[in-house]
């Protein structure tokens, strides 16, 4: 298993920032105030040849009664748990507070490996007298750095990856299929994420926006690896009035784009929204294989109609998405989870489905001969021939005498079948439309 470095310190002294450099993308929310990083939010690093797992944390306020910090400070607690090697980041500038003292005292007993970062060291050269004081933490020798400008932060993560365990595995080859779990506030994607994982890995709170960013989870399953992503639910534009939660929603977009697999969340309760239908949408776009799961559906009165009428509601409302499985849940008992596996792995496996060029006109040909093109003036659509282009999704180029004959209902005709001959459950189809003269459309 890679290592897993974990950054931990009080609130706002520059942990996302480090973060964020060392990622070398944007990945934690960086803003001056203090709890913006609610839960523990990974990146997959690399520093020389050592590949590594990074997590930030919120803040930990050790004495705070407040509910969301104290969450706060358990998910930094179970971070240090998982982590090989600690960064515990203080501040230069506000040399060693009590909170400081609280943290290493916690980290001490949690007997762990720790590198002390001194961060906002923002000049050059023999670091300032202050400096020293921060021995007195008792945890060896500080590193000055400043997050901002980077300096320090290659010593840093060199005395970081000499502490890494001799049998951990750096080689950083990712095999895992990749989950975004979307869908709008509150629908009980942190709750799925969790049971999964048997652990109180996301803050789950009945306040809508309580996950503000992206977070990615290790997981295996019957031998198949998957990466879960855990998003901040979309809502519509009106209602996002924090600067910080433009910036989630923009991450859960993001978040869809590195996925394999969508998983969309509906609530039960509130059957489908005009927001679900436009998440769903932005998957679609992207060319995301996905799998609607329903969520909630241990808490709906049922009859032996409830489920075909819920069906009807969903395909209605996805009417573009008519290849996705809908799978009826309960993040809270367990209830088919195992199933929703299925359905991904099965997902997973058609968006990377290739079929030969033989196989692909044989159904064209048998397409024609029962459906004949569509004919302007006189002259009728002729395909001569198509082959598969690319998989992710799965796309196919269609040779034809003209893409202005080819109507859009004969290609739904042809995706129809070429869906009834290969499947392809789970995943959109796209399709290239060339001309002799080998324009595009």
């Amino acid at each position: 298993m890679k290592p897993i470095v974990a950054i931990v310190g009080r609130p706002n002294v520059g942990k996302s920032t480090l973060f964020n450099k060392i990622a070398g993308r944007r990945i934690s929310i960086v803003e001056d105030t203090p709890g913006v990083t609610r839960d523990r939010v990974y990146a997959d690093v690399s520093w020389l040849d050592k590949h590594f797992t990074l997590i930030d944390t919120g803040g930990i306020e050790p004495n705070s009664k407040d509910e969301i910090l104290s969450q706060m400070r358990r998910q930094a607690e179970l971070a240090v748990e998982m982590a090989d090697v600690v960064i515990l980041m203080t501040n230069l500038h506000d040399g060693v507070t009590a909170n400081d003292m609280d943290v290493a005292s916690m980290m001490l007993k949690a007997q762990k490996k720790i590198v002390l970062a001194v961060n906002k060291a923002d000049t050059v050269g023999e670091p300032p007298a202050e400096f020293y004081e921060f021995y007195n933490l008792g945890l060896g020798d500080p590193i000055a750095i400043s997050s901002t400008h980077g300096l320090g932060v290659g010593d840093l993560l060199d005395a970081v990856c000499e502490q890494f365990p001799e049998d951990s595995d750096t080689s950083g080859e990712d095999d895992s299929i990749k989950i975004a779990v979307i869908g709008r506030p509150n629908a009980g994607k942190s709750s799925l994420i969790n049971h999964i994982l048997g652990e109180e890995r996301v803050i789950v709170s009945n306040i809508a926006g309580t996950t503000r960013d992206a977070i990615d989870s290790s997981y295996e399953k019957d031998g198949i690896k998957y990466t879960l992503i855990d998003t901040a639910g979309m809502r519509k534009r009106g209602k996002i009035d924090e600067v910080v939660e433009r910036y989630s929603v923009v991450r859960s977009l993001a978040a869809v784009d590195r996925s394999d697999v969508c998983v969309i969340m509906l609530d039960a309760e509130e059957g489908v929204t005009e927001q679900d239908t436009k998440i769903a949408g932005y998957a679609h776009e992207q060319g995301k294989a996905a799998v609607i799961a329903v969520n909630k559906w241990d808490l709906i009165e049922k009859d032996s109609k409830t489920m075909q009428s819920f069906t009807d509601r969903v395909r209605e409302g996805f009417a573009y998405m008519q290849y996705a499985p809908i799978l009826f849940i309960s993040a809270k008992t367990g209830q088919r989870i195992d199933k929703l596996f299925e359905e991904i792995n099965e997902a997973n496996a058609q968006h990377k489905r290739r079929i030969s060029t033989g196989m692909l006109n044989d159904i064209l040909n048998d397409a024609m001969a029962r459906q004949q093109p569509p004919s302007d003036k006189g002259k009728r659509l002729k395909i001569y021939y198509g082959t598969q282009a690319s998989a992710e999704p799965p796309t196919f180029v269609l040779f034809c005498n003209s893409t202005e004959l080819f109507h859009y209902s004969y290609l739904r005709y042809i995706e129809n079948r070429i869906r009834e001959a290969f499947g392809f459950s789970g995943t959109p189809i796209r399709f290239i439309l060339r001309e002799k003269g080998d324009k595009d459309k």
